[in-house]
């Protein structure tokens, strides 16, 4: 559990740039995979592949619409924390067509490690902009003092 003597540990100075990149790449990753779905695999080679797995069809459209406008929100900073909460089920769900693949993504097929940690950075992001993560109230309880406040976060020029 955090404590308050670990807060120097963490830099406030330049926290908020490691979060900015955090933005801009976890922002990039969800409109290149819709471009992907869109440019190489089509809307209709992926609403085929969602439906040979078990999902439905028009889930495909949901997906790349929530992945192209989510990822540009994330992207220009709007709504951050809301947004990268919306697009967790997304990520978890990627993992359904990899997980009897193994771990690693460069077994055929592919693994499930990368939609994995893309999750982990989406729920990541999203605390980053929450005034005070998002944790159990027994978590919390056990904390000798709060939760430290994320600083805002500069474009860095």
């Amino acid at each position: 559990m955090y404590k308050q003597e670990n807060a120097e540990n963490i830099d406030a100075a330049t926290a908020a740039y490691g979060a900015f990149v955090l933005r801009i790449a976890l922002g990039t990753m969800f409109i290149a995979h819709a471009l992907l779905k869109i440019m190489v695999f089509t809307p209709a080679g992926t609403v085929q592949f969602f439906q040979s797995i078990g999902l439905p069809g028009p889930l495909a459209y949901v997906v790349i619409v929530a992945e192209l406008l989510g990822g540009a929100a994330i992207l220009i900073g709007l709504h951050g924390r809301w947004v990268a909460a919306a697009l967790v089920p997304i990520l978890i769900g990627s993992i359904y067509p990899h997980a009897a693949n193994g771990w690693i993504f460069n077994a055929p097929g592919g693994g499930w490690e990368y939609s994995a940690f893309l999750t982990a950075a989406a729920i990541a992001l999203g605390w980053v902009y929450w005034k005070r993560p998002p944790v159990p109230p027994v978590l919390v309880s056990v904390a000798s003092t709060p939760l430290p406040v994320a600083a805002p976060l500069p474009v860095p020029l």
